[in-house]
């Protein structure tokens, strides 16, 4: 890996190179094309889980009023699409250790 803090479309290409023993190119485009599945699937509006890993979830928020802290200005906030993800309880285990 490039960065200890990051992981990169690359560094998964070149995990599946190294371990599976796909060729460089072949990697990428796998990576790619989950990446397109995933993205994809949120952009039709569906929701993406994945077992043991977790849940992208779009939730639609209504408009709202907000206010400047600092000159307590109200502001309209637009309606909103966002994207949350919820990681499974295995990852969250995983992650505690």
């Amino acid at each position: 890996m490039t960065d200890i803090s990051t992981l990169t479309r690359a560094d998964l290409a070149e995990r599946l190179n190294v371990q599976i023993g796909l060729s460089r190119a072949e990697s990428a485009t796998i990576v790619e094309a989950i990446l397109d599945l995933i993205c994809n699937a949120l952009v039709d509006g569906n929701n993406v889980k994945i077992s043991g890993f977790g849940t992208f979830v779009l939730r639609d928020k209504t408009e709202r009023v907000g206010r400047n802290p600092k000159t307590g200005v109200v502001v309209p906030i637009a309606p909103r699409r966002v994207l949350t993800f919820r990681a499974s309880q295995t990852l969250r285990d995983r992650i505690a250790r």
